[in-house]
């Protein structure tokens, strides 16, 4: 998926992402645990929503498919 593009995010996630580098939005999505696979995934398929002021990613592990997600800190 490109970075770039903006999957189901709502208004201010897409705001909030739109912040974030390139570079730095391509370690987030592939730096993302999964409990299931016990190590680093890449997360796929996922959407964008903002809790507390931070960017909360959900979507799915590449390897298994399972739920993941990431918060992103942007205070």
């Amino acid at each position: 998926m490109n970075v770039e593009s903006i999957p189901k995010f709502t208004r201010p996630a897409a705001k909030l992402w739109a912040k974030v580098p390139v570079d730095a939005k391509k370690l987030l999505l592939s730096n993302v645990w999964c409990v299931h696979c016990s190590h680093e995934v890449t997360i796929t398929d996922f959407t964008g929503t903002v809790m507390g002021g931070d960017l909360a990613l959900q979507g799915l592990c590449s390897d298994c498919r399972s739920d993941v997600a990431r918060v992103i800190e942007m205070g």
